[in-house]
């Protein structure tokens, strides 16, 4: 064994108090879940939400994206449930593995617009505040198929190569990759890169403010760009078309459909306010009545000693006669808000 490869968990599952079964896969899932909704709840927060907003939405876009996510898997790779020798009762054994992130950002989404209807805030506000918090989801995630021993790459000697069971390996990927000693983490790849996206999609949002859903198809166009070439290494089976996998395809669609949206859409950043009756309303962030939204809540979060999360330089307002009046000078590099 090289102590420089990447060693794969000896156990998948744990038991709890000898009965309850804890998958790391599932753990994995559940964790990046609760990552992803504490961070769009403080977005949200930060737009004039009220607290607890996130449950709302939560309770429709969680089970709605994991059956989507399922069914994707379901429709890209049949063969290891319906086709010769499969198992259909597998099919809803989903702590094995096997979530499309495609089929889980559609259906979620679904599920999202669905909330939406029976709340105040717009669909475009939620997808924005998302937009960072849904690839550091994907990120946690992508960690249960370390645990699984799956989606891995082609055989390698970098230092940094995975090491497989055998019996992970056998009737899984083709015959002539048997016995490598490891092979690409394409999990850790796309960890790594959905880290990124977070990161470059939070700030490009902070500094210009993007509304109706620009700063998510910043993330789709992202994700569409990684999923592409970590894809490429991947050497489970899959179906093809035309020499590409379904997945690349899928890749290079969401790339191209993130980029007509960025060119044909166009709209400020949405925040809400009372509408002085116990409910709220949608307001431009740079409104009057936005700014002083925004402005009562930086006091109160500096009253409470609570550092700002999500403020940049565009956002700041300046006081003229004892009004707020919002800005539109180009932001300083001298300030800049703690990461969340």
């Amino acid at each position: 064994m090289d102590l420089a490869y990447i060693p794969s968990p000896p156990q998948d599952t744990w038991y709890l108090f000898d009965l309850i079964p804890l998958r790391g896969y599932a753990l994995s899932i559940i964790v990046g879940i609760i990552v992803a909704c504490w961070i769009t709840e403080a977005r949200l927060r930060r737009r004039g939400a009220p607290a607890g907003t996130i449950i709302d939405l939560a309770v429709w876009a969680v089970p709605f994206g994991i059956l989507g996510g399922r069914i994707y898997h379901l429709i890209t790779s049949p063969e290891k449930y319906f086709g010769e020798g499969g198992e259909p009762i597998k099919a809803f054994f989903i702590w094995e593995g096997g979530l499309g992130i495609p089929g889980a950002v559609a259906m979620g989404g679904l599920g999202v617009w669905i909330a939406c209807r029976k709340s105040p805030i717009s669909f475009a506000m939620v997808a924005g505040a998302i937009a960072p918090a849904l690839p550091v989801a994907q990120a946690i995630g992508r960690i249960g198929n370390w645990f699984n021993q799956e989606l891995y790459g082609l055989p390698t000697t970098l230092p940094w190569g995975l090491e497989i069971d055998r019996a992970h390996q056998i009737n899984i990927i083709p015959p002539e990759y048997y016995g490598a000693a490891a092979y690409h983490p394409t999990f850790l790849y796309e960890l790594l890169w959905n880290l990124g996206i977070a990161l470059v999609v939070w700030q490009l949002d902070r500094h210009f403010k993007f509304g109706r859903g620009r700063a998510f198809a910043i993330y789709v166009l992202g994700y569409g760009l990684g999923r592409f070439w970590i894809e490429g290494l991947r050497i489970d089976p899959a179906n093809d078309f035309l020499g590409l996998r379904v997945n690349e395809w899928m890749a290079l669609a969401m790339v191209v459909a993130a980029v007509i949206y960025l060119l044909r859409v166009q709209g400020k950043q949405e925040v809400l306010v009372s509408d002085g009756e116990g409910g709220y309303r949608v307001v431009d962030w740079d409104s009057d009545e936005g700014v002083a939204m925004t402005k009562a809540l930086d006091e109160s979060k500096h009253d409470k000693g609570e550092p700002d999360d999500d403020t940049s330089d565009t956002e700041k307002s300046e006081e003229t006669d004892g009004e707020a009046v919002a800005t539109d000078d180009p932001p300083s590099n001298d300030e800049s808000g703690p990461t969340k």
